[in-house]
């Protein structure tokens, strides 16, 4: 019979090698400093685009590494909307406001306790649509009912499914969390806060205390101790973007895990490995922000249409390609015919450079 963590004896008394983990935290303190002290030097409009794009980013992403596609651009502005840098912004829905509102209690709120009643918020926040209709499967802001055991996670074609995990029976999961919870009050301040994360993340997900939402979840935990670990609300870089980015080993590291035994000290080195190449990934984030910057100083005066700057605002962003005719009507809304004078004027303007023939034109921005 399949043996996972929380069968052994002991659990949930999971430990690592410090020793091991050691060389590799000093190596992700030192890019933590290194990146602050960037920060500390840059102005403060940058600190604060830096700060939305971090938190978009986590809270797109997060629901990316679920299936769930949100849109960049309105989770950008509710995040900057919700952190006072925009009153103004587009409208929202339910579903992304709810997201920004979990990551942002999770962080921006770092000092309240983490309770039961929170994770019930937390959780109705990811279903809002469904609050107070309950599913067969589904029963939000609530722990997972016996009728969904046994809780697993599974893929392949019906009948030929693989089970990756199963979590404990559902009557076990109030006392779980009950003492998940209080593992997470006392540890703060005695473990080391990168170990502390990734062991509240795995913790969290061994439970699985929710019929859904789990993994949207157990990450803004991971951030909210994160957050603790550097005792400050503003975060630069995104955990969950670099999971994203690694997901494919991040699923296979979990599984992993859950079937060895409760020395987990290879998830913690994945773990803050992954948030060395997190904090890496945000530094090209503080570059683009820069040069968006030094963009807008230098075409201040320009007398360009608001087509033409929702256009550029993407381009200096987190744009994904290049820039072409197709995509510019896409982002504009604009008639064919207006977005190639819109085009043709933005290059006659020197601001972007032609590459390609014909249907095959794309645009680049010229170098700042």
């Amino acid at each position: 019979m399949r043996r996972y963590i929380w069968q052994m004896p002991h659990w949930p008394a999971l430990r690592v090698s410090v020793a091991r983990l050691l060389p590799l935290i000093e190596i992700v303190r030192r890019k933590q400093g290194a990146f602050q002290e960037v920060l500390e030097f840059s102005d403060i409009a940058l600190r604060q685009q830096a700060l939305v794009e971090a938190t978009a980013s986590s809270v797109v992403q997060t629901s990316a590494i679920e299936g769930e596609e949100l849109d960049w651009d309105a989770v950008r502005s509710s995040v900057a909307r919700r952190l006072g840098i925009d009153r103004a912004g587009l409208p929202q829905d339910d579903k992304t406001e709810g997201v920004v509102t979990m990551t942002l209690d999770a962080t921006r709120n770092y000092d309240q306790p983490l309770n039961e009643a929170r994770l019930f918020r937390w959780h109705a926040d990811l279903f809002p649509r469904m609050l107070g209709q309950p599913e067969p499967d589904l029963i939000v802001g609530s722990w997972r009912q016996a009728n969904g055991d046994p809780m697993q996670v599974v893929s392949g074609a019906r009948g030929r499914e693989r089970v990756h995990f199963e979590a404990p029976p559902a009557q076990d999961v109030p006392g779980e969390m009950q003492r998940f919870l209080a593992w997470f009050k006392d540890s703060r301040g005695r473990e080391n806060g990168l170990v502390r994360a990734a062991l509240a993340h795995l913790h969290f997900l061994t439970i699985h205390p929710f019929a859904d939402g789990n993994g949207r979840i157990a990450r803004a935990i991971a951030d909210m101790a994160l957050t603790q670990d550097e005792d400050s609300s503003d975060r630069f870089y995104s955990m969950s973007a670099q999971i994203h980015r690694e997901r494919k080993v991040y699923y296979g590291m979990l599984e992993r895990t859950q079937m060895s035994g409760l020395d987990v000290t290879e998830w913690a080195e994945w773990f803050i490995g992954c948030l060395g190449r997190a904090i890496d990934a945000s530094q090209q984030v503080a570059d683009r922000t820069r040069r968006a910057s030094a963009f807008w100083n230098t075409h201040a005066t320009d007398d360009l249409n608001e087509r033409q700057r929702a256009v550029l605002q993407r381009l200096l962003g987190n744009f994904q390609g290049d820039l072409n005719l197709r995509k510019y009507i896409a982002i504009s809304d604009a008639p064919r015919a207006t977005a190639q004078r819109d085009l043709s004027d933005l290059v006659d303007r020197s601001i972007l450079v032609p590459a390609g023939a014909g249907k095959a034109t794309r645009y680049l921005l010229r170098n700042i």
